[in-house]
């Protein structure tokens, strides 16, 4: 493949693969039970889903927009950062990603798991219950409907794609080129990499906080987005960008 770096072509050919491995295995979900990412509590959860949820993908759209994205900037910042440092940041801001939207539903599931518990039911007995896929219709006489909803979507929730740390590469894009000129397929207007990725980063803070969806899906994870290019930033700002060449991994 032409024009693209080593890792971010075997970075993307392993999307593609767990992609056709996801669609061809019955409705895929063996794929999504073994390899995205559940909440702790919840049964289904592993360890290993916080790397291999980045590898997974729900539809045709989530992994063409993905991997055009890490195409477009992942071969820029491995051409700097060499490939070892490349794969250390890109598998870091994806974790970055997932522990962020893991704390962000821990506090939806406290909130609603402190209400159950203060009203007499057993915590254990609820867990049971959620991991059976079922609630006590009792727990409407506890919390409101937007409470119980909110309770119930944070232990099944379920969160796939490499989204977050693709945001740690757009960060990463932008400090050491910000200058380049970029555009949005919607708004074909060339803006400068300093402009244009801290207005994506706000724009997902503004629908992660409203609920209101810009030009994603309104299930997509936003607090992910954030931690993945909250982890980007960190990680840069440690990474001295004159020191990149002096501690150039091979």
């Amino acid at each position: 493949m032409r024009g693209i770096t080593e890792t971010v072509k075997h970075l993307l050919i392993i999307n593609v693969i767990m992609f056709i491995g996801t669609m061809a295995i019955g409705d895929g979900q063996l794929f999504y039970s073994l390899f995205g990412l559940y909440f702790p509590k919840n049964d289904l959860f592993q360890p290993w889903q916080l790397i291999t949820h980045m590898f997974m993908h729900g539809n045709l759209q989530h992994i063409l927009f993905n991997m055009l994205a890490l195409w477009m900037f992942g071969t820029a910042v491995e051409q700097v950062f060499g490939r070892k440092k490349f794969i250390f940041f890109y598998i870091s801001a994806g974790i970055g990603a997932a522990l962020l939207q893991i704390t962000y539903l821990y506090f939806q599931y406290v909130s609603g798991m402190d209400l159950l518990t203060s009203s007499g039911l057993n915590q254990e007995e609820i867990i049971a219950t959620l991991n059976e896929g079922k609630y006590n219709t009792g727990w409407e006489q506890v919390m409101n409907a937007e409470q119980l909803q909110s309770f119930l979507s944070a232990f099944n929730s379920m969160m796939v794609g490499a989204s977050g740390a693709i945001m740690g590469v757009l960060v990463a894009y932008g400090m050491l080129f910000p200058n380049s000129k970029l555009m949005m397929i919607f708004l074909p207007i060339p803006i400068k990499a300093k402009y244009f990725i801290p207005g994506i980063i706000a724009l997902d803070l503004f629908s992660a906080l409203s609920g209101v969806s810009i030009f994603s899906p309104s299930n997509t994870a936003y607090i992910a987005h954030i931690g993945g290019a909250l982890t980007g930033f960190i990680i840069m700002f440690f990474w001295k960008k004159d020191q990149f060449d002096k501690y150039r991994w091979n």
